[in-house]
């Protein structure tokens, strides 16, 4: 019998390059739908129940980068219910820089350039309560906080390289940074000291996420492995499990159910790479069964994850 946990994708939408990256927007943008950015630009997602059966796509705007896009973070100053309307976003580049870019989807397109990190830029992310600092990890062994004026306002050395990097969704003077040797630490940025710090056991760790929806919540991708700590319990894995044949490549929980979450394998290794987890099940909910390319998100309302692929974004509607 054929494994119902095995799925193709619930819809496809071609693109003209390899694609990257690609990122749901995580916040309210005022507008009944759903921001997505890939290597090509935007599209906008019409927001749906999971009883539809197609996903309406329209392109806003193409943003010319002309340098391959590593990392996106898109900042909660997003707005399309506004006149003119503010789109705002933040990349990391092959060259790496840190490029913020603000557009009214008119004639104005703002690009400010943030040099400093001397090795590849791994990850970064907004501030997500008023969108006014942007953090970003490198493989340089360092965390450095921006204002939006360009300027490096904080930099944490790490011990390896950073991976990646999550603001607290309330207190936004907590930031949680991981690294490639298995460490996660959580830094006050007032005191500018780490707080807290979480153990891996074991390398590579290659993706770490903080649940967003119940905070004492991380998880990550190590090896070929996922793993979940409780933070007010100990300072190694709660849970932990295989997952990937090779080594995983990213980790990202669920924005609408706070027990689902999904991993990658590396790009190009084998079909069926993307995985979807659920806390209470010892297997896969869900197996995408497409050649996984680069990228991992999350819709902000729906059970509705995308990937990147070859000309090609893969979007799957999951079970809450």
């Amino acid at each position: 019998m054929p494994d119902e946990t095995v799925r193709s994708a619930s819809y496809t939408v071609s693109c003209e390059d390899y694609v990257h990256v690609v990122e749901f927007s995580p916040f309210d943008c005022g507008s009944p739908a759903s921001l997505r950015t890939s290597l090509q630009g935007f599209l906008f997602v019409q927001e749906e129940d999971t009883e539809v059966e197609d996903v309406e796509f329209t392109s806003l705007q193409v943003f010319m980068h002309g340098v391959r896009v590593d990392a996106i973070a898109w900042s909660p100053e997003t707005r399309l219910d506004k006149l003119p309307p503010v789109i705002r976003f933040c990349t990391a580049a092959a060259d790496r820089k840190v490029r913020l870019w603000t557009s009214d989807l008119q004639n104005n397109c703002d690009v400010k350039v943030m040099e400093g990190h001397t090795s590849y830029i791994n990850h970064l992310v907004f501030e997500p309560a008023e969108g006014k600092q942007i953090a970003s990890v490198s493989d340089d062994h360092t965390c450095r906080v921006w204002n939006l004026d360009g300027n490096e306002t904080i930099s944490f050395r790490l011990r390896s390289p950073g991976v990646s990097v999550c603001w607290h969704p309330e207190d936004i003077c907590k930031l949680m940074v991981a690294e490639k040797k298995g460490t996660i630490r959580f830094y006050d940025l007032v005191t500018q000291h780490a707080i807290l710090s979480l153990d891996s056991g074991q390398v590579p760790l290659m993706s770490a996420d903080w649940c967003l929806t119940n905070t004492i919540k991380v998880g990550a991708v190590v090896a070929n492995e996922w793993v979940i700590w409780d933070i007010t319990r100990s300072s190694y894995p709660l849970e932990k499990r295989p997952a990937h044949v090779d080594k995983a490549r990213h980790f990202r929980w669920s924005r609408a159910n706070e027990n689902l979450f999904a991993t990658t394998g590396y790009p190009g290794k084998i079909n069926s790479q993307l995985l979807v987890h659920h806390l209470g099940h010892p297997q896969p909910v869900m197996i995408g069964s497409a050649c996984v390319g680069a990228g991992l998100s999350w819709h902000r309302t729906l059970p509705l994850c995308v990937i990147g692929g070859d000309r090609k974004l893969f979007f799957w509607m999951t079970e809450m």
